[in-house]
């Protein structure tokens, strides 16, 4: 007995991160498109970039057909410390382009504070749109903006998803974890009131709260620490569930090895760094957003809740053999594994991967160990700095 109540207490943040995972998905229904407001707002739309030359020019392209009148938007590219011809494309394709050298200060969070300074000196927008330059998006990305911020909105963020999900089945498997990640929390977190959060891709704020809360967010994960101030500042994140940008994803193991190290190294840095601090604070103001940001943060990654729940369902089994009845960490180990799955069922099916989809999944074991290797190698990553991942354009 005493064994299975210890393995219990120990089973205890599994369940607790499972079923985290478990009310959003059953809060994620979709919704209808929710009706169009008429254009009023001004936008400038901001591509922070670094030596995106091969893909700027169809990325303004794509952001000069939106459904918004042409004298209400702008399209901004920062060129942030370009060795090739990104300033150059992008203005050809008819983008303002801004042109941004620092050696000491480097990487995305510098280029859009930046850009952001320069869009409130300009005074020419209500708001600013950061969408990234490998990025797609829906025609009425502007429109499901303006809805939220005409109605008292301050940031909001559209669904970010992938543009190139039949690539490998990695692009498979990213289009699934993105609809999970990405759309299924925010469903669930918006029918919550709480913040979707923030993404990186596809994101607008109004110049009042970056006048606010300026953004001064420069690590890996800039997109997740600024939607932190943003909350303890007393704002949350809108999801605009009817609009995309989607942004293309590497399908080779170099490239995205890389690419995930810094995703996951970089939220697991913000994990050490606020979320129980975070926690404490939303309890303590009674504030279900800060609340639900620490629970956001502090849920691992998927693969270790699995890893988890197996490792406490195998340790239950053991037991129970050993004592000659099923022990309760075992329950609680079928519970975790059970919540588990119906997440990423859910996921499966709002990301549209239908048969492909579920084949890709059948990977998903050596995908997580692959996952697990590149999280104990630990590399190292410089401070926010750019570090650019090569296009499905640039292979030879």
């Amino acid at each position: 007995m005493l064994l299975d109540s210890l393995l219990l207490l120990l089973s205890l943040p599994v369940l607790f991160a499972s079923g985290y995972l478990l009310l959003l998905t059953l809060l994620s229904g979709e919704k209808a498109p929710p009706p169009q407001v008429p254009p009023r707002l001004k936008f400038d739309v901001i591509i922070p970039s670094h030596n995106e030359e091969i893909g700027i020019a169809n990325t303004v392209r794509n952001l000069s057909s939106v459904d918004w009148p042409a004298d209400l938007r702008r399209i901004i590219v920062v060129a942030d410390n370009c060795s090739d011809a990104t300033a150059e494309r992008a203005r050809e394709a008819g983008a303002l382009v801004l042109e941004r050298n620092d050696q000491e200060l480097r990487g995305k969070g510098y280029a859009l504070q930046y850009a952001f300074e320069k869009s409130l000196a300009d005074g020419f927008a209500d708001a600013v749109v950061v969408v990234d330059a490998d990025t797609i998006v829906t025609p009425n990305l502007l429109h499901a903006f303006a809805l939220r911020l005409e109605a008292g909105a301050q940031a909001v963020q559209a669904h970010y998803g992938v543009s190139n999900p039949h690539a490998s089945w990695r692009t498979r498997l990213m289009a699934i974890s993105m609809a999970l990640f990405h759309k299924v929390r925010s469903l669930g977190r918006e029918r919550l009131d709480v913040s979707c959060g923030l993404r990186g891709n596809g994101m607008c704020f109004t110049h009042a709260i970056i006048r606010q809360v300026p953004h001064e967010a420069f690590s890996i994960v800039e997109d997740l620490e600024y939607g932190i101030r943003l909350g303890q500042a007393g704002q949350r994140v809108y999801y605009a569930w009817e609009a995309e940008a989607l942004g293309e994803m590497v399908s080779s193991e170099k490239a995205a090895r890389s690419q995930r190290r810094r995703w996951e190294g970089g939220r697991m840095a913000m994990m050490r760094q606020y979320g129980l601090p975070l926690l404490a604070e939303g309890l303590r103001k009674r504030d279900r957003v800060l609340v639900d940001l620490a629970m956001d943060l502090l849920v691992p990654p998927l693969s270790w809740v699995v890893l988890g729940a197996l490792a406490v369902g195998l340790a239950g089994a053991g037991l129970s053999v050993w004592q000659g009845r099923v022990a309760l960490s075992t329950y609680a180990a079928a519970a975790s594994l059970g919540a588990v799955g119906l997440y990423v069922m859910r996921g499966w099916w709002v990301s549209g991967m239908g048969l492909s989809g579920l084949l890709a999944l059948a990977r998903a074991p050596f995908y997580i160990a692959w996952k697990v290797w590149l999280m104990l190698s630990r590399p190292e990553e410089k401070k926010g700095e750019w570090v650019r991942t090569t296009r499905e354009a640039q292979k030879p």
